[in-house]
């Protein structure tokens, strides 16, 4: 293809396609079969076409029942069985992260600067060579009888100019290259935690509700048809700041978890009940703080489903869901 890679998109599109066919495919095969191959007559066992019968008068016209469409499993895709084996495979969840990592902006610009170093420096190298060659044929060093051959010595000097030529574009190459700024990425969700882990469950409830506070308070800061909006913007700030702060400290609390949960699998098994009782303990804070951010989205949710009522109660709903999950933010930093 042009770019380089593989897309099964168009592929597995026709493969569909034709699978969803395939009961017109059979169909037509049999009427093209009973056209060739007549079925043999129920009293005789012969070919209707073989007896000799008198003439009937032809039954009447049947109405033609539609055909009969069997409904076909639909045909998982390429990367759909590829992210499900990457989640059950541990070895294809390394290769398609290793492939990810390959095709990274960063990879793929360090790639090119390496060929282009090394271009360069293949092109130095020639050059010096036949600059060396064109000063030995030149001086006579080459030659048995001392005299210097100006032919050798011009295609010594071509060569050098060539080279020299091709090394100094690698170096702009290379220059540009070491100046270009890549555009910088977009931060992804952050890793949750081991599917064994307590604190598994507590993240994937976060990242849900960050999502929907993401959204509410998106729509709190869109304003209406008069030009404002139903909340102050100053209290969208305050509770998407205070959300952002509640989060870090719930994902911090969530890796001490996972650390006395590492710790605990490598001690003795005598000493496991306290670290047992220590990750209990933990969890039960981390359930609180998850309770508390949950009641953000809740009041943000009020606030966009009373905006229309006026800016009183949503403002009021809000900020008092804001102070609470700020208090708790700051108790659960002291935590972790």
């Amino acid at each position: 293809m042009g770019n380089g890679k593989r897309d099964f998109s168009e592929f597995n599109a026709k493969l569909e396609k034709h699978i969803e066919r395939l009961p017109d495919y059979a169909q037509r095969a049999q009427e093209k079969l009973q056209k060739y191959f007549p079925p043999a007559d129920e009293a005789g066992g012969k070919p209707a076409g073989t007896q000799q019968q008198r003439p009937q008068a032809p039954p009447p016209p049947r109405a033609s029942r539609p055909a009969l469409r069997v409904p076909m499993p639909k045909m998982p895709t390429v990367s759909s069985v590829a992210g499900q084996m990457a989640g059950q495979v541990p070895a294809v969840a390394a290769a398609q992260a290793k492939w990810t990592r390959w095709n990274e902006p960063a990879a793929k610009l360090e790639r090119r600067k390496r060929r282009a170093s090394r271009a360069m420096t293949l092109w130095i190298l020639l050059t010096l060579l036949c600059g060396l060659y064109a000063f030995a044929t030149g001086s006579g060093l080459l030659s048995a009888a001392g005299a210097a051959d100006f032919a050798q010595a011009v295609s010594g000097i071509a060569g050098a100019a060539v080279f020299g030529t091709l090394g100094v574009r690698s170096g702009l190459r290379l220059r540009q290259l070491n100046r270009t700024q890549l555009p910088s990425a977009p931060a992804g969700p952050p890793p949750l935690p081991a599917a064994g882990s307590v604190a598994r469950q507590p993240m994937e409830r976060l990242a849900e509700s960050e999502a929907s506070l993401a959204e509410l308070l998106r729509q709190l800061a869109v304003p209406t048809s008069l030009g404002t909006t139903a909340v102050p913007e100053v209290s969208v700030a305050d509770a998407r700041l205070t959300a952002t702060e509640a989060a870090a400290a719930l994902r911090g609390l969530a890796g001490r978890i996972q650390a006395i949960e590492r710790g605990r699998n490598s001690a003795p098994e005598r000493e496991r009940g306290a670290l047992d009782a220590a990750v209990r303990k933990l969890r039960e804070q981390l359930d609180d703080g998850i309770e508390g951010y949950g009641s953000l989205v809740a009041a943000a949710g009020r606030a966009v489903a009373a905006s229309s009522d006026g800016l009183g109660t949503s403002k009021q709903a809000l900020t008092d869901a804001t102070d609470h999950l700020a208090g708790l933010a700051m108790a659960l930093r002291e935590l972790s």
